[in-house]
């Protein structure tokens, strides 16, 4: 609202700025001639007052701006006269503070010496040198934030305005910078996030899991997961659901404010509602009435401000007077004898003005003045000096109590006569300016809660940066700054989680009983977390770990969200928004409650305290205010009352306050006093929620633990008060004494909530529910419990299976959960400990054990969706209700027998059921007929005990007098008189999806039993049944009772058995009904396919698809073993020779059909050829054929001989996808299930006769036979289908609603094996014998050959290549033609990528660059050892010196190549120079060469000496990137593969005849050759092939469909031959053996190993003498010493690197004069001398020709144009094997020149001197 204008003639006017006028201050105002023209106002009005007004020293513009700059005399000689005219002491010029306002007394100061450990600010000030820098005006001038900026990261990215993120947030769709400059110039392509089949889409493209989809809580965060929703969570009495389905309160429809996010409550409205204390605006909407003509534009159109009464006056400076007419001038100007107000209400007679009289002046007495005196217009005028006011009889000054107004201090204010002091409570230290208080400490972060992350942001600086991501729904949080962790809710989760400051340890901390924790609060003195839950309209408390957990507060509690502590007070403050939403308060045990704030509170969302200030502030997000009051509720005002679109939460540090708002989705602070200084922080965020500062200020340390060090004495909880401290129990335990809880419940009400269950305690007078903290409680149902086990029960009809755990929630189980539909009914039999339950899915009754175990069905016949059971074990009776078509109440005995209805008439959903053992009566509850009734346990004698107020009840349960029941229309827990119904009661009501309840106690009636006698003489189930048989014997589902009415027998005879992905089903043939039991196989199944069974042994096998193995176990789910554990893909396909004992499979992976013995030895491929997806399998082992379907492009069924041979197509006609088959050999018959053409087919043995047996079935998969009847699984009705195996008749369903089903078989154990062609000696066969037609064959193990009298087998392949694909080593025979790869079965493969073969040892070695580890290990997986297991990166090459039994291999990571034994030990870098990414290497022991690759930015082929020494680059142009490499012995040729070139090439071993062999190979990996041809792997195709080493002609493939190849050798007796001087006694070295092209050296390792090391062949070095005494000492030894070789050691010797030393070799540890020489191996009898000048001689020979060699090299290669135009960016194979591109980059020919000279110029390259 503008300022009414006055225009008084010449006096003052105010009038409004146009627009379009800008001045300094932004606007401008102009008055006429003869007037001053006032500075704008806030509200951007002008006002002109009379000129003789300017400095007459009186406040006429109301802001002093008349007054300012002016000189008047009005100081008195103890005061200082500043330049805008105030006064003010003398002592307080020069003090460091702005006292003038203007500066003016801190100007030409001397210079104030700041102390050593202060920071000196340009305006003169000394601050704290920690200051400095630390994003905060200490010095008022910002000369102490003039900082360079900090460096960003190498993982972060820099903003525009220079702060740092991390480097992920760049372009992900989130503004992070505060500038916007991360998400600037991003690609336009953002990837589209794609939900799985289990997720839900936000609207905004997040991912959430999709059982949160409408379930009424705001998961997304736009409550997008709601809309649409056809039932939403309801509402609360009161409530109003929007459409997004958020629940408001009912008043704020239609009140013109949008309060749903979807402005749903604004719709259809015909007009607002406001109330009596509001005022509704032009746009319906309605605002306090006290905002009324108030000057602001509270209703956005203005309209409150319109038509106001002239009498509201514009509000005038205290040090003015408001005239009659609402003018204000200056005090002095009244009684001054002139009417400066037009209406003369300044003078006489308005004013008791005395007349002037001549004896008036300041020059008698002051004037009477006690400060100071001035005369206008002959009248004496009194002024106080600063910090005083003129009192009423206008003489005399009294102090001003500065203190008494918020904001002169930040903290702490003592007033002093004409003055104030400033201090700073603990932890705080003042300012420069004498105010404000500035923490201690490191520099304040706000932490803040954003939904789907926690992230950090310095207020100061604008540093952003992420503490927790990947969270669902976080909304409150806080911290705990001494233990250093953060807090938070997830309301999604319905979870407080906590973890460490720094990200690490996430951990629950309460899982279960929270609905919508919306507030948070950390006790940090006394180490306890509390909470509130709008949910469960309650505050808690509990230990930091959750433990101990207690509901603090519940009565009169609706929308409990905002919680802050006070420890120091023992305070808790809470903030709720429910239908009266209030601000409460209360001791921190619960004590002493009371209202603080109740009133103009609408939605008070956001609540922190100000420790140091004693405040405690609030947001209304309703109500669009930041309020503040004390920490009573006393002194309440609003701070910001505009510009508050959705205020969230709130925190407070020193004197800023800071909020998150949803709308504006943004970080906010302002002044905590004024409101004023408003500054986003942070905006464009996601979806902040909950803040706090983090700092150790604000939580403070100066506090009292009232508990003490031993909690106070308390066996429990130890709460504090507002005076000492209480000791509290955990919910529902009662207290013993003071100071103690009992140990246990005695009593309490058991009831289930579907997704919980909770406990009422009889034990305590408060009666509050505690909710049992049990995991994955999806859909709980029925209940009951076993005090003997202190157990309780429940079903879950969601993940369909029955549970138990402790009544305390500890030891919690899975009991049942399989075949079981909707259990519904649960009764716990506690004479003989069964568990009874109903299924209304299976409509079945079940018993088992308590724990689950001997499981059976009791009754399946003649049952309609029973719900309810109870059980009376002192009649041996069980009650169940039946609410079907015909709803009945029946009985039977425990036993199932003498089974009866007694109930059948006037029923509609029987629900609840409950015994009175007393009384020997029924109850039970009809939510149809709404009514309670009873009768006797016959039936007779049925009345009705509540026949009214019953809308919905449920659950029913008896104690004592009382009866309790569940109701789900009036969500409550009722009770009443169990005889009369009168005496109702509700226990507790709103509560959603209440289901059954019982009351646990343990005073249940004793019974005798025989079966508590050595179990009755059962050898299972000893059931209860009623007199006179008392008992019966019953036996686990699917076996039979013997004869002796005792026994059952041992196991079923006939059943199928099925496999369902997960697990292994069995479905009994023996009894009258079908009922399925799980194989409990103890270990996991991912996808199990295809199954068999050996009836013989009694064993079933399967295989696993997503484990990739076959596995077996008993029938009894015992003996559970892996057979197949490498090689495998899609195993489709299984079947057991039961006759022949051997198990047969097929790979749909690898399109193979393998053959192992039944422990998976001795393993066959039989056919790889031809074959395109085989899927099922079956044997025909008398007639010697193996039959299989293959529905690849070309689908067909096929026949071999079980031998692989005789192959033939029977069907390849009207085939679409054959799954299952099976012979039928009494009929001489095939049958098929496809499920493309939906039919059951059959036809003769050799594929005649075909014919359609069932049709239409919907998706078939598996398929079966027994005796007259065929099974078949299928997908569609996941059902188990039986029909006529001869007419396809008969069709019924024995087992359904299974999803997952797989293959199926049918088994009679009593049926004969049959007779085993290879039963006499195995067939006289070393290995496998395989049935066929008229006989059987001998066959070997794939990749074995066969020898010469057709029946023994070699024991290894002789010549075999061996490969690597990353988690895998594998081996393929080159002995014989079917070149099926082997796992060799070596344990702990990560990423295998380099091979080598030792044909000493017989040993594999190979690197692991996940592990960056070299190992060695044999071939049949045994000995697997780590060679090198530290100082690696990435090994991408290796070879073995045969000879010397060296170790090779080249560091891609560390750019050097080293050596050591074969153990590992005596390890030494060879090169470590002009390395750029070596990667394959090879050696040529007789040569003494090594030879390497080199794919950094000058690819090349480099050779050295075995010992690294005369190094020469053999290929450096036209190379891309040169990965493999491979040696031809015997023609001494060098072979590469180039996987950009893409192409295979050869040289001789100097780097000359080089050609290509093969000039397109997609992307070659590694090579390797034998005999004529040259092997190589492929990442592209995926294939291992090979080619013509002469001609790169017939080109083959060898192997395909191979994921991740790397590595190959050829493993073969010509490979590695040859020696040389290093292959006898190691060449006399004492370590390191090196053979070279003429000679060899000694070597040691960088680091010593203890033993002595020389590098002349043949003299080991004595130890080192010391002293005298050590030199007689050694006497003996030395002699020793010489007298022997060093054998190398063959275990692995832990490694150090170190080279050999100066100092070391000065005491002869490396090399020394020689005292007694040995033999030499080679040039013995020479003379020393004589060999040194021959060397000497052959080296300078040798270094002329190397020099006029590099020379002319080094011409040709400036001369290369291909070297200068690409640098490739090389393939990493840590991750995948995906195409590489290559990137081109032209580079200026002088780069080139550089770079060379700089590789030439390294520290080994002696020849540089002589290349210019």
């Amino acid at each position: 609202m503008q300022r009414l204008t006055l225009l008084f003639g010449f006096l003052v006017a105010t009038v409004p700025l146009t627009q379009g006028v800008t001045g300094s201050g932004g606007s401008e105002c102009s008055c006429g001639r003869n007037h001053f023209t006032c500075a704008v106002s806030a509200f951007g009005e002008c006002t002109c007052i009379p000129a003789q007004w300017q400095c007459d020293g009186d406040n006429d513009c109301g802001d002093h701006s008349d007054e300012d700059g002016c000189m008047l005399p009005t100081c008195s000689p103890l005061e200082f006269h500043c330049d805008n005219g105030k006064c003010i002491r003398r002592s307080w010029v020069c003090d460091g503070d702005n006292d003038c306002g203007d500066d003016s007394d801190e100007q030409d100061c001397p210079p104030r010496e700041c102390e050593e450990d202060e920071f000196h600010c340009q305006n003169g000030y000394c601050i704290r040198s920690l200051w400095h820098c630390d994003g905060d005006n200490d010095c008022g001038d910002n000369s102490d934030e003039q900082c360079d900026m900090r460096k960003c990261s190498d993982k972060e990215f820099r903003c525009n305005d220079g702060s740092c993120i991390a480097e992920h947030w760049y372009c992900d769709g989130d503004t992070d910078c505060k500038d916007g400059s991360d998400e600037e110039g991003c690609p336009a392509d953002v990837p589209v996030t794609n939900c799985s089949v289990e997720e839900f889409q936000c609207a905004y493209g997040r991912c959430i899991l999709d059982i949160y989809h409408c379930d009424g809580d705001d998961d997304c965060g736009d409550w997008s997961d709601e809309s649409d929703c056809a039932s939403h969570h309801p509402c609360r009495l009161g409530e109003f659901l929007c459409n997004s389905g958020l629940c408001i309160n009912a008043g704020w429809r239609c009140d013109g404010d949008f309060d749903c996010d979807d402005q749903s409550d604004e719709k259809n409205c015909t007009a607002s509602q406001c109330t009596t204390d509001q005022f509704r605006c032009k746009s319906g909407r309605c605002i306090r009435l006290s905002w009324r003509c108030d000057g602001e534009d509270d209703c956005s159109d203005n309209s409150d401000e319109e038509d106001c009464e002239k009498t509201e006056l514009p509000h005038c400076a205290p040090d003015q007077f408001t005239c009659g007419t609402g003018r204000c001038i200056g005090q002095r100007k009244v009684c001054n004898g002139a009417k400066d107000c037009q209406d003369g209400s300044d003078e006489i007679p308005h004013q008791n003005c005395r007349e002037p009289s001549e004896e008036e002046s300041c020059n008698v007495d002051n004037g009477g003045c006690a400060h100071k005196c001035q005369q206008v217009r002959g009248i004496v005028q009194c002024t106080c000096h600063t910090g005083y006011r003129l009192m009423e009889n206008g003489k005399l000054c009294q102090d001003i109590n500065e203190c008494a107004e918020d904001g002169y201090c930040s903290q702490g204010c003592t007033n002093l006569e004409g003055g104030f002091q400033c201090w700073c409570v603990q932890g705080y230290e003042l300012r420069p300016d004498k105010r404000g208080c500035k923490a201690l400490g490191p520099e304040p972060v706000l932490l803040f809660a954003n939904r789907i992350d926690i992230r950090q942001v310095l207020p100061r600086r604008s540093e952003y940066t992420l503490l927790l991501n990947n969270l669902e729904n976080a909304i409150a949080l806080d911290f705990h700054h001494d233990k250093e962790l953060v807090f938070w809710s997830d309301v999604t989760l319905d979870r407080i989680m906590k973890a460490n400051l720094n990200g690490s340890n996430v951990e629950e901390v309460v899982s279960t009983g929270l609905e919508s924790p919306g507030g948070l609060a950390i006790d940090w003195i006394h180490n306890k977390l509390y909470w509130t839950d709008s949910g469960t309209s309650r505050i808690e408390v509990s230990n930091l770990d959750g433990t101990q957990r207690k509901v603090l507060l519940w009565q009169n509690l609706e929308k409990p969200r905002a919680i802050a502590l006070h420890p120091m007070e023992g305070t808790i403050y809470w903030t709720d928004w429910g239908n009266t939403p209030r601000i409460e308060y209360a001791a921190m045990d619960g004590s002493n409650r009371k209202i603080i704030a109740d009133t103009h509170l609408f939605w008070p969302n956001g609540l922190t305290i100000d420790y140091a200030g004693q405040k405690m502030y609030w947001v209304d997000a309703k109500h669009h205010v930041i309020e503040r009051a004390d920490l009573d509720g006393q002194n309440r005002r609003a701070v910001i009352s505009q510009g508050l679109p959705h205020p969230f939460a709130i925190t407070v540090f020193e004197d800023s306050l800071y909020w998150t708002d949803w709308h504006t989705k943004s970080i906010n602070s302002a002044n905590k006093f004024t409101g004023k200084n408003q500054e986003i922080i942070r905006n464009k965020l996601h979806f902040p929620m909950d803040i706090h500062t983090l700092h150790p200020q604000r939580q403070p340390a100066a506090g009292r633990n009232r508990c003490g060090t031993n909690n106070g004495g308390c066996s429990h909880l130890c709460l504090p008060s507002t005076a000492n401290y209480t000791c509290a129990c955990p919910t529902g335990f009662k207290k013993v004494d003071d100071y103690n809880c009992a140990g246990s419940l005695d009593k309490f009400l058991l009831f289930a909530r579907r997704t919980d269950i909770r406990r009422i305690s009889f034990d305590t007078e408060d009666k509050s529910d505690d909710v049992i903290p049990l995991a994955d409680v999806r859909s709980a149902v029925a209940l009951d419990w076993d005090a003997k086990g202190e157990y309780i029960y429940w079903t879950d009809v969601t993940t369909d299976s029955i549970n138990r755990a402790k009544w305390d929630g500890t030891k919690q189980e899975a009991i049942a959960v399989t075949s079981l539909e909707s259990p519904a009914g649960l009764a716990v039999d506690w004479v003989t400990n069964k568990l009874y339950w109903t299924d209304a899915g299976t409509d079945r009754i079940e018993a088992s054990n308590l724990d689950g175990s001997m499981r059976t069905v009791l009754i399946w016949e003649n049952l309609d969706r029973p719900r309810d059971i109870v059980v009376d074990p002192i009649g041996g009776y069980m009650y169940w209700t039946d609410w079907g078509a015909n709803p009945k109440i029946e009985r039977a005995g425990l036993d199932a027998s003498e089974r009866t209805v007694i109930i059948s008439s006037n029923l509609t959903w029987p629900n609840g059921l409950a015994v009175d053992y007393e009384t020997e009566r029924l109850y039970w509850a009809d939510a149809g007929m709404k009514t309670i009734e009873y009768a006797n346990l016959n039936g007779t004698h049925r009345r009705v005990l509540i026949g009214s107020q019953l809308p919905h009840p449920f659950g029913l349960t008896l104690h004592e007098d009382k009866i309790y029941w569940t109701d789900w229309q009036s969500k409550s827990i009722q009770s009443a008189d169990k005889n009369s119904g009168l005496g109702r009661m509700v226990l507790r009501e709103n509560l959603e999806n209440l289901m059954d309840i019982h009351m646990f106690h343990r005073h249940r009636t004793p019974v005798a039993s025989m079966c508590k006698i050595d179990n009755g003489g059962c050898s299972h189930l000893c059931l209860l049944a009623p007199l006179p048989k008392a008992y019966h014997c019953g036996c686990p589902t699917g076996i039979n009772l013997l004869a002796d009415g005792k026994t059952c027998a041992p196991g079923m005879t006939s059943f199928l058995i099925f496999a369902r992905r997960t697990d292994i089903r069995m479905v009994s043939l023996d009894i009258p009904y079908f009922a399925d039991v799980v194989v409990p196989v103890n270990g996991s199944m991912k996808n199990t396919i295809a199954i068999g069974v050996d009836p013989k042994e009694g064993k079933v096998y399967w295989s696993d698809s997503t484990l990739n193995k076959i596995s077996r176990a008993d029938l009894n789910g015992s003996q559970q073993e892996d057979i197949v554990t490498t090689g495998l893909m899609t195993t489709d396909g299984l079947a057991v020779d039961i006759t022949g004992r051997k198990i047969y499979w097929t790979d749909t992976g690898t399109n193979r059909i393998e053959v192992a013995n039944l422990d998976g030895t001795m393993r066959k491929v039989l056919i790889w050829q031809n074959l395109d997806s085989p899927r099922a399998i079956a044997l025909h082992h008398e007639k010697g054929f193996m039959y299989w379907t293959d529905w690849g492009e070309h689908a067909k069924l096929e026949r071999a001989a079980m031998d692989g041979s005789d192959r033939m197509v029977l069907i390849n006609s009207n085939l679409g996808w054959p799954n299952g088959l099976v012979i039928d050999k009494e009929g001489s018959r095939l049958l098929w299930a496809d499920a493309h053409t939906e039919r059951i087919e059959a036809a003769d043995l050799n594929g005649v006769n075909r014919r359609t047996l069932v049709t239409p079935v919907q998706h078939p998969y598996g398929l079966t036979l027994l005796d007259s009847h065929i099974y078949w699984t299928d997908w569609q009705t996941r059902s188990i289908q039986r029909a006529d195996k001869n007419t396809g008749n008969d069709i019924i369903t024995v087992r359904g609603n299974l999803p997952g089903l797989m293959d199926i078989q049918a088994i009679d154990r009593a049926r004969p094996v049959g007779f085993n062609k290879c039963s006499v000696r195995n067939g006289g066969c070393s290995h496998l014998c395989l049935p066929r037609p008229g006989g059987i064959t001998c066959a070997c193990p794939t990749g074995i050959q066969m020898k010469n009298d057709g029946r023994t087998c070699d024991n290894a392949p002789e010549t075999y290549l061996l490969f690597s694909s990353r988690g895998s080593i594998r081996r393929i025979s080159l002995d014989t033609t079917d070149y099926t790869d082997v796992h060799v079965p070596v344990p702990e493969l990560h990423n295998v990528i380099s091979l080598d073969y030792d044909s000493v040892e017989m040993k594999v070695y190979y690197t692991d660059v996940f592990l960056d580890v070299i190992r060695s290990a044999n071939l049949n997986g045994s000995g697997m050892m780590t060679v090198i297991g530290q100082g690696l990166k990435t090994t991408d090459g290796l070879a073995i010196d045969w000879v010397a039994r060296n170790l090779y291999w080249t560091d891609t990571g560390r750019n050097t190549i080293e050596v050591s034994w074969l153990d590992g030990t005596c390890r030494k870098v060879l090169i470590n120079n002009s390395l750029d990414e070596p990667r394959a290497i090879a050696v040529f022991p007789r040569k003494g060469y090594l030879f390497w690759t080199d794919w950094g930015n000058l690819a090349k082929i480099e050779r050295a000496q075995l010992d690294g020494t005369d190094r020469k680059v053999l290929i450096n142009t036209d190379l891309g990137w040169p990965n493999g490499l491979t040696l031809d012995y015997d023609s001494r040729r060098i072979y590469w593969v180039d996987a950009h070139l893409d192409r295979i090439e050869s040289c001789d071993l100097n780097g000359k005849l080089r050609q290509v062999l093969v000039g397109q190979v997609i992307h070659p990996f590694a090579l390797t050759q034998h005999d004529r041809w040259i092997y190589w792997t492929d990442w592209q195709t995926k294939s291992v092939q090979r080619v013509d080493k002469y001609t790169g002609r017939n080109k083959e493939t060898i192997l395909a469909n191979v994921e991740g190849l790397m590595d190959i050798i050829v493993v073969s007796p010509q490979r590695q031959t040859g020696t040389n001087s290093c292959g006898v006694n190691n060449g006399g070295c004492t370590h390191l053996c090196f053979a070279r092209a003429t000679d060899f050296v000694c070597d040691c390792p960088d680091e010593p190993d203890g033993r002595l090391c020389s590098v002349v062949p043949g003299y080991v070095p004595p130890f080192p003498e010391t002293t005298r005494s050590s030199e007689k000492a050694d006497a003996g030894d030395s002699r020793r010493n010489f007298d022997f070789f060093p054998a190398k050691p063959t275990d692995p010797v832990e490694n150090t690197s170190e080279n050999c030393s100066q100092k070391d070799a000065s005491q002869g540890l490396c090399e020394e004069s020689v005292n007694q020489v040995l033999p030499a191996i080679n040039g013995e009898g020479l003379h020393i001398s004589y060999i040194i000048g021959a060397v000497l001689s052959i080296l300078a020979i040798l270094i002329l020709i190397a020099a006029v060699i590099i020379y002319r090299h080094k011409k040709s290669k400036f001369n290369d144009p291909v070297v200068s135009n690409l640098t490739y960016s090389n393939p990493s194979y840590r991750t995948s094997t995906q195409e590489v591109k290559i990137e081109t980059v032209q580079k200026p020919a002088i780069y080139n020149q550089l770079r060379y000279q700089k590789e030439l110029s390294g520290p080994s390259d002696s020849l540089s001197p002589f290349i210019f």
